[in-house]
C-alpha cells in the first residue's frame, strides 16, 4: 500500500496555482497578492488638520489661558473637501475641520475644545505646540515605497490602504477553481421522497463547503449515478473551467466502481493508501485537468479532504498556515488501531486540561460523530495501542 505522505506527495504535485491576475479590490478579500504594492502617491496627499478647531500662527496664542483668551477675528472657514489652499495672516484664526488642508502660514491647530467655538471671533483659552494637531503630507506613506509584499494575504486594513492611495485594482493569485462530483444510484437530492435504498446526498454538500472554507472556488457540485457514460458525460459538461476535480465514491473493489470504470483506462491512478478512514484512492488528470478520487464514506471523504488536498489547495494559492495547527495531548483513554495503518480518529481536544478523547466509533459512515468533533487523532502505522496518560498527536480542527 501506498503510505499517507507519498499520496499527499502526488496530490500536491497535482494541484498547481493560477497565474497571477489583478482583480477589483471589492474581490481580493482573502487572497494572496501576487506582486508587491507600491505607493503611487503619498498619504496623507497635503498638510491637513487632525482635529476640527482653529488653524492658527503658534506665537499669536501664546500666552492663551482660561482666564486671559487670546481673541483672534476668524477669516476662513475650511471645511474637508476644500480645494483651494488659502493663506493664513498672522492675527487671524480659520475654523478648520478634521481632515481638511491646512493654510498656508499656519503653524498648528487648536482644538475646538480649548475655544468657545466662535464663529466671527473666537476666544482661545489654551496655547499648543509648532505642528500640533497637524498631519504632514507624507507622514503615512511616501511615494514609491512599497506598503504591501507579494505573498501577503490581502486583509480589510490592506484593502483600505489601497483604496486610499487611488488603487481600484489589485495582483493577487486567483482562487482554484473546483469540480465537486458525488457518485452513486442510491443519492438523491434533499426535499426529495426517499425510495427504499436511498439516501440523501451529503458527500458533495459537505466537500464544497470543505473547498470554500479552505479558500477555494466551487464551481459546480452534481450528482452522477453509477452508469459509466452518464458520469463521462457529467464530467465533460461541468469539467470545463476548472482547475481541479474531485469525485466522491465508486473507487472501491466492489462491483458499480462507476471512477474506477470510467477512468481506470486512463491517466488516473487507483491505489490503496495506508491509512483508515480512506484506503481507497485516486489521483491524475482527465483532459489535463488534475482529479482527485475520493472514497464515498462521508468519514472517509472528509478525512481524506483534510489530509491530501486541503493543504495542497492552499499552498497552491500561497495562502499561509495551509496544514491544521498539530499537538499532542494527553490521551484520556485506551485505544488500539489496526497495526500497518495510520488510523485518523475523531476527537475532542480540551485546551484547558490539555487532553484528547476519542469521540464515536471509528468505522467510516458515522458522521454525527465528526461533526461534533473538533479534531483528529491520529496514530501512525507502528502503533497498535495507545494507553491512557499517554501523549497522543491531534489534528486540531478549531
Amino acid at each position: 500500500m501506498r503510505s499517507v505522505e507519498e499520496h499527499r506527495r502526488v496530490v500536491a504535485d497535482l494541484i498547481a496555482a493560477r497565474p497571477a491576475t489583478q482583480v477589483p479590490i471589492a474581490d481580493a478579500l482573502g487572497l494572496v497578492l501576487g506582486a508587491d504594492v507600491v505607493a503611487p502617491l503619498s498619504l496623507p496627499g497635503f498638510d491637513n488638520s487632525a482635529m476640527d478647531g482653529y488653524a492658527v500662527v503658534t506665537e499669536d496664542i501664546a500666552a492663551a489661558t482660561d482666564e486671559n483668551p487670546v481673541v483672534l477675528p476668524v477669516a476662513e472657514d475650511i471645511p474637508a473637501g476644500r480645494t483651494d489652499v488659502p493663506t493664513l495672516t498672522p492675527g487671524t484664526a480659520h475654523r478648520i475641520m478634521t481632515g481638511a488642508p491646512l493654510p498656508t502660514g499656519a503653524t498648528s491647530v487648536i482644538p475646538v475644545e480649548s475655544t468657545d467655538g466662535g464663529v466671527d471671533t473666537v476666544a482661545i483659552r489654551a496655547g499648543t505646540k509648532v505642528g500640533q494637531h497637524i498631519r504632514r503630507a507624507g507622514e503615512d506613506v511616501t511615494a514609491g515605497t512599497t506598503v504591501l509584499l507579494a505573498g501577503q494575504v490581502v486583509t480589510p486594513a490592506a484593502l483600505g490602504l489601497a483604496a486610499a492611495l487611488g488603487l481600484a485594482e489589485l495582483t493577487v493569485l486567483p482562487r482554484l477553481r473546483v469540480l465537486v462530483m458525488s457518485t452513486g444510484t442510491e443519492l438523491v437530492a434533499a426535499g426529495t421522497q426517499l425510495q427504499p435504498g436511498q439516501i440523501y446526498e451529503s458527500n458533495g454538500v459537505m466537500l464544497a463547503a470543505a473547498v470554500r472554507d479552505a479558500g477555494a472556488e466551487v464551481i459546480a457540485s452534481p450528482m452522477s449515478d453509477d452508469n459509466v457514460d452518464a458520469f463521462r458525460e457529467t464530467l465533460r459538461a461541468q469539467a470545463d473551467g476548472a482547475d481541479l476535480i474531485i469525485t466522491t465514491g465508486g473507487v472501491s473493489a466492489g462491483a458499480y466502481e462507476v471512477v474506477k470504470d470510467a477512468l481506470g483506462e486512463g491517466s488516473v491512478e487507483f491505489v490503496k493508501v495506508a491509512m483508515q478512514p480512506g484506503m481507497p484512492q485516486g489521483a491524475g488528470t482527465v483532459d489535463g485537468t488534475p482529479i482527485i478520487t475520493l472514497p464515498g464514506n462521508p468519514v472517509s471523504s472528509l478525512v481524506s479532504f483534510e489530509v491530501f488536498i486541503r493543504p495542497a489547495l492552499r499552498a497552491a494559492m500561497g495562502l499561509a498556515d495551509n496544514e491544521r495547527p498539530r499537538r499532542s495531548a494527553t490521551l484520556t483513554e485506551d485505544l488500539t488501531s489496526p497495526r500497518g495503518k495510520r488510523q485518523f480518529r475523531r476527537g475532542v481536544f480540551d485546551p484547558v486540561t490539555d487532553t484528547v478523547t476519542s469521540y464515536g466509533p471509528p468505522a467510516s459512515h458515522h458522521l454525527r460523530w465528526l461533526a461534533s468533533a473538533n479534531c483528529l487523532l491520529e496514530i501512525d502505522e507502528d502503533t497498535a495501542e495507545l494507553a491512557a496518560g499517554s501523549r497522543a498527536q491531534v489534528w486540531d480542527l478549531r
